[in-house]
């Protein structure tokens, strides 16, 4: 993590000697997202249109790992990087940037990195992607460290040496030989996985087995048939985070909150988001549930929400707080993240709610009940707020210094 974060660590009251070095292990692609901000309209055909905003930043799996990293939690990519600029600037921003463990990345030569392009208007975002399938790495990467010097490693952003920061004799050596990813994922408390029907990845079964808690979300189902049995790593999940139109569609129900009980029978805690109404969450071994109202924000552009609102979830989840306490801080980092632009960069950090929360409590007209509902933060928070320049999108890349 950078190292004028405030000193926050959720699970520091929890952590204990023999715990996994690793927090949370993701897995995915890796692109260079292209935000254009400040269209008045969707683009018409045969014109130009100008955008008064621009930003680049890593995109893809990059925007949950960034914003798991600035909540404190220690988190590990399994990605490819191009051997392109782009792919050099990503991994450059995540692991030196952010401090995320990299180890089991790796950069394919002669592969250019996906690229997408995303215009934000009206409160929405319409994307254009390009790129290929990155090549199976041809030399098993080593599992990153474990205990006390891989803890160290994730902490300082220790470079690997496959990626583009390696240097001395290693930056032409190959990987030495160990348990290939995605066979043998890191030993960690979380993972998340993104489920797709009649697909099983075999980390997923892995990863639970060794004791990670699996969270997961879904995507569209372009077959139709919208059947929960066809999403093999389901039964290995310990959360399940749809939105309303995909809960209501794999349930056959027709309310969100009937979804979220229904899913609640197949998985232990099933999370319904709401979009501008909040989210809704039901706890399958105890029965509670439990609904958090979302919060009203101006946003600048909704790239990567879903992303931050998952990691905020899983954070309130390995620090064991009350499922309404999870919603409210999930939702709470999901609306300080669509008021910046760019996916990754926009997650916010620790600092970012400290501000809110100070500056949410002088404002005039505010509702006694609604700021009942973050009071959990007081326990958690500096007791004085403190600037934290975080890394945001920027027009271009590859500034010369």
């Amino acid at each position: 993590m950078s190292t004028e974060t405030p000193g926050i660590d959720p699970l520091l009251a929890l952590r204990a000697p023999r715990d996994p070095a690793c927090d949370v292990f993701l897995t995915g692609t890796v692109f260079l997202d292209i935000i254009f901000t400040g269209l008045d309209s969707a683009p018409v055909r045969g014109t130009e249109s100008w955008a008064r905003g621009m930003g680049s930043s890593p995109g893809g799996v990059a925007n949950m790992a960034t914003a798991l990293a600035r909540l404190g939690l220690r988190t590990s990519l399994a990605a490819a990087f191009g051997d392109d600029h782009y792919g050099e600037y990503c991994w450059d921003a995540l692991e030196q940037g952010e401090g995320i463990d990299l180890s089991m990345s790796h950069t394919v030569p002669g592969w250019h990195s996906p690229v997408t392009v995303s215009m934000a208007y009206e409160g929405e975002r319409t994307m254009v992607s390009h790129g290929h399938e990155a090549p199976a790495p041809t030399v098993a990467a080593a599992p990153p460290p474990t205990g006390a010097a891989g803890a160290a490693g994730a902490a300082q952003g220790a470079a690997p040496a496959s990626g583009p920061s390696a240097s001395g004799p290693l930056a032409s050596e190959p990987a030495p030989p160990g348990p290939a990813f995605p066979r043998c994922p890191p030993r960690a408390r979380a993972a998340i996985a993104s489920l797709a029907p009649g697909r099983a990845e075999p980390w997923v079964a892995t990863a639970a087995r060794d004791g990670a808690l699996i969270f997961a979300d879904v995507g569209w189902d372009e077959t139709g048939r919208w059947d929960l049995d066809a999403l093999p790593d389901l039964a290995h999940c310990e959360a399940f985070l749809p939105n309303a139109e995909e809960a209501m569609r794999y349930t056959r129900t027709d309310c969100p909150r009937a979804a979220a009980h229904a899913l609640a029978e197949r998985v232990p805690l099933a999370v319904v988001t709401l979009g501008a109404e909040g989210a809704y969450a039901v706890d399958g071994r105890t029965g509670a549930a439990a609904a958090v109202p979302a919060i009203e924000v101006e946003a600048l552009d909704p790239t990567g929400a879903g992303d931050v609102f998952v990691a905020g979830f899983v954070t309130g989840t390995l620090a064991d707080w009350p499922l309404a306490d999870r919603l409210a801080f999930a939702g709470l980092t999901a609306a300080l993240s669509v008021q910046e632009f760019g996916g990754s960069l926009s997650a916010p950090g620790w600092a970012e709610v400290a501000a809110w929360w100070q500056r949410i409590r002088t404002c005039a007209g505010q509702d006694p009940a609604a700021l009942e509902r973050y009071a959990f933060l007081d326990d958690l928070l500096p007791t004085t707020a403190r600037a934290w320049p975080l890394r945001r999108a920027v027009p271009t890349i590859g500034f010369r210094q």
